[in-house]
């Protein structure tokens, strides 16, 4: 039995395929098409959304940028391909109705309107929350790392500038030192002619990158930043698993309903202390409720942010880190001092009262600290608390934020396990789709859009 016979390539139709008819009832673009066409694109923000009266006509920001979320849907991130697809893709021939923008169009499309983009991420989320598609009563909140278009050996600290200078300091002297026992040994005057040239060769190069350090080292200083980055100035070096990288902190917080992303935002900062509130806070108000549960990890614990968190409506679960160098030297833990709220003091593992000592202040954190010096010089257990005279606990003058936290957790045991099945696919959805890669554009402002 012979195989399916195709049709010849230059057989003539009498009544052509409509395209329409390729494109199945379910298919992703007419969602994409009924979406966008259902936009205000001038409430967004997007510019030429009017045609204008003169001149050659334009594409519809509106067909580009069916063609870019059909882009982004598909894993499709470069403006070549996407062009590519225009002429070739049934799905996006029917989606533009068989426009063809060139490269440079649908780049010039996503540079200008970068701005636009993050009100039309709101416009999505209200969207879903109308298909009541949000439980709109827990978010799970983290940050990932995500490598931008800067390379390691192009990002500075002031430390790594600092060594460079020394190290070529060195070999400077060195070279000098090597030049001058040239010019006294008694060797043949051309060997000693080459050595000597090459020497001043390298002497020279070294000199120049010294040069330049240095010049990168006094704008960093003047600048006041941490890092410098030559390729994409707002790029800065983080931690990524498994080595440190350059990049950018992608802030999500996902509805724990269907793991939908209900807020994103993209900085900078090599740290998630401190976006908790920001991030859950805004999520609240474009769920539109009063008050919701956020979860996030440890990396989010910070008094300051927690507090902020219950001023807004948000109510935190954030388990406690284990830090401190009592814990690194294997001592009683903090969490094994009982405060007592009547009595202002701590009970430690002996039995014995640490009443308040002094105040200590660092930036807006003001804490009380608390202590026995004499119960802790006769205490049988003070080998196993401390290595000092005494043993010392912090107390945020703000803690029972904190202690309120931990009793919701108590309560609450399985919600950190929920923060991870729900937050963690939609990280993995994103890094599959950006095929682990870098972002395509530089700059903060267009990463983020």
């Amino acid at each position: 039995m012979g195989y399916i016979e195709r049709q010849s390539r230059d057989q003539m139709l009498l009544l052509p395929a409509s395209v329409d008819d390729y494109v199945a009832a379910d298919n992703a673009v007419r969602f994409i098409a009924a979406f966008v066409d259902d936009l205000d694109l001038g409430e967004l923000g997007f510019d030429r959304f009017r045609p204008k009266a003169t001149g050659r006509p334009g594409y519809d920001p509106a067909d580009l940028l069916k063609l870019y979320l059909y882009g982004y849907l598909n894993r499709v991130r470069s403006s070549r391909c996407l062009a590519a697809e225009a002429g070739r893709n049934l799905e996006v021939i029917w989606l533009l109705g068989g426009l063809r923008p060139d490269f440079r169009t649908i780049a010039d499309f996503r540079r200008v309107n970068r701005p636009a983009f993050k009100p039309l991420f709101r416009a999505f989320v209200l969207l879903c929350r109308k298909l009541d598609l949000f439980g709109r009563e827990l978010v799970a909140v983290d940050g990932t790392r995500l490598k931008a278009v800067n390379s390691r050996k192009r990002n500075f600290t002031q430390q790594k500038l600092a060594g460079w200078i020394k190290l070529a300091d060195e070999r400077i002297e060195e070279y000098l030192g090597r030049l001058d026992r040239a010019d006294r040994a008694e060797i043949e005057a051309q060997g000693a002619a080459r050595r000597a040239a090459t020497l001043e060769a390298k002497l020279a190069r070294v000199r120049t990158r010294r040069e330049l350090h240095q010049a990168m080292l006094t704008e960093l200083v003047a600048s006041g930043e941490s890092q410098l980055s030559l390729t994409d100035p707002d790029a800065r070096g983080m931690a990524m698993h498994p080595k440190v990288g350059v990049g950018y902190n992608a802030q999500v917080a996902v509805d724990a309903r269907y793991k939908l992303i209900v807020e994103q935002n993209v900085t900078n900062s090599g740290s998630d202390l401190g976006f908790l509130a920001q991030t859950a806070g805004a999520a609240r108000e474009v769920l539109g409720v009063e008050r919701i549960d956020a979860v996030a990890d440890k990396g989010y614990y910070k008094g300051e942010d927690i507090a902020a968190c219950e001023d807004i409506g948000v109510v935190p679960y954030v388990a406690r880190p284990q830090r401190g160098s009592a814990v690194a030297s294997g001592y009683f833990n903090r969490t094994e001092f009982r405060y007592d709220p009547e009595a202002d003091c701590y009970v430690c593992p002996s039995g014995d009262r640490l009443d308040p000592y002094t105040r200590t202040r660092k930036d807006e954190h003001i804490a009380i600290r608390y202590t026995n010096m004499r119960a802790c010089q006769t205490c049988s257990l003070k080998p196993q608390c401390t290595s000092g005279s005494r043993r010392t606990i912090d107390r945020w003058e703000n803690e029972a934020v904190l202690e309120r936290m931990a009793e919701r957790l108590v309560a609450r045991p399985d919600i950190l396990d929920k923060r991870r099945e729900t937050v963690e696919h939609p990280f993995g959805s994103i890094k599959q789709w950006m095929n682990q890669g870098a972002f395509l554009m530089r700059g903060l402002a267009n990463v983020n859009a």
